[in-house]
């Protein structure tokens, strides 16, 4: 298993920024690729960005790209988010996930969740 717990949420002002961290314990040489997801209250889970475990593979969901910034630092088995620009709309539960390769099968793992609020 692979265990996550996200922090580094709260309250921010419209254009101000925010860096999300999400820390990875258990199995760890499984996995495969990490995201960011997030929902807003009264919406589905959305995709915003994601990165492989090993190499420079990153994919964003195309109204984040130029604002949002996914990164890893293997060494401290943490998963990054760096948002800028921060908007109204930006208001959610993030949410980070793990893809895993196990020889049982393929899992995937969420975290908690951390609440950013983006508000005057």
């Amino acid at each position: 298993q692979v265990q996550l717990v996200e922090s580094g949420g709260g309250l921010v002002q419209p254009g101000g920024s925010l860096r999300l961290s999400c820390a990875a314990s258990g199995h760890i040489f499984s996995i495969y690729s990490m995201a960011w997801f997030r929902q807003a209250p009264g919406k589905g889970r959305e995709f915003v960005a994601a990165i492989a475990w090993s190499g420079d593979s990153t994919r964003y969901a195309d109204s984040m790209k130029g604002r949002f910034t996914i990164s890893r630092d293997n060494a401290k088995n943490t998963l990054y988010l760096q948002m800028n620009s921060l908007k109204p709309e930006d208001t959610a539960v993030y949410f980070c996930n793990a893809d895993t390769r196990q020889v049982s099968g393929n899992y995937v793992y969420w975290g908690q969740g951390t609440q950013v609020t983006v508000s005057s």
